[in-house]
């Protein structure tokens, strides 16, 4: 299935992210919440890739058996670091091989260590120069990002914001959002956006937050900003784990439901691994059956 397809239905579409584990317990815990995450009927679920390809063999592998054994539409992450095109080609060719029919585009982070992205030999610089080439040789339903407060290298909003025009124009059939907290900041990026005219889905992004000092660490390196209200939130709690989890699926809840109102065309959850939050803030937003989560 093509996810771009999924969006014709009339109903909001709704995804979950996960990261591929470094452990055999790890994978095993993955494939344990997926399942889980298949009760709810999600259109999709999407696997990371790691900088420098770190997780390579194992986005592939996962990708394609969620797909198979799981039997929920999956889509692979693809970025442009450490490799060059024809390596990437090579992994693209094993993701057609697997049945594989989605991926997100992505320029991706620097290596682990490294501070700055640096273009590798014979490859990419930028994603759409990855959604190009993938779109010139391949039948890929393909995704890019984007950022609606800006990219945290981009010289100015609207710079950035041309970059999501450019990636539609290169063949991205959808565009999914990085991790917002305040839903004004997406209305006002997907009005801007249309007004440029970018027509394809502009998914919002969504983290229900589990950690403090995580999301923290998340904002301050994607750029991304905590509301004052969330903040205080927060601060209030920092130290009692439970009451931390709490507050982030009653805030993700009421963002999603804000976002939905005002005509977002679904929401894809960043888990990070985790399922229990991501699953209660899609079961209070009504949908799915009622069912105890454990992640």
């Amino acid at each position: 299935m093509r996810i771009c397809d999924c969006f014709n239905n009339g109903r909001p579409v709704f995804s979950f992210e996960f990261f591929p584990p470094k452990t055999e317990e790890g994978l095993r815990n993955l494939f344990t919440t997926v399942e889980t995450l298949a009760e709810l009927k999600p259109s999709f679920v999407s696997v990371t890739y790691g900088a420098g390809g770190s997780t390579r063999e194992l986005t592939i592998d996962l990708t394609a058996r969620i797909k198979r054994e799981i039997g929920i539409e999956a889509m692979a992450h693809l970025t442009c670091v450490g490799h060059s095109a024809w390596e990437i080609a090579g992994i693209l060719d094993r993701l057609r091989e697997a049945g594989i029919e989605n991926v997100l585009a992505l320029r991706g982070d620097p290596p682990k260590g490294e501070t700055q992205f640096v273009r590798p030999a014979d490859g990419f610089g930028y994603s759409v120069e990855l959604i190009r080439f993938i779109r010139s040789r391949y039948d890929f339903c393909l995704g890019g990002a984007c950022y609606p407060e800006g990219h945290v290298e981009a010289s100015d909003k609207e710079a950035d914001l041309g970059r999501a025009k450019e990636k539609q124009d290169a063949g991205a059939r959808f565009l999914i959002t990085q991790l917002f907290f305040d839903p004004a900041d997406y209305f006002r990026f997907a009005e801007r956006a249309r007004a440029l005219g970018v027509t394809v889905p502009i998914v919002p992004g969504i983290m229900p937050i589990t950690n403090v000092s995580q999301v923290e660490r998340f904002t301050s390196m994607c750029g991304a900003s905590i509301p004052p209200a969330l903040r205080q939130r927060l601060d209030r709690v920092r130290d009692d784990e439970q009451a931390v989890i709490a507050t982030g699926i009653e805030w993700a809840t009421d963002q999603c439901r804000a976002l939905l109102a005002g005509g977002a065309p679904g929401i894809h959850f960043y888990t990070l691994n985790r399922s229990l939050s991501s699953r209660m803030v899609y079961l209070n937003l009504g949908k799915g059956p009622r069912a105890e989560g454990k992640g």
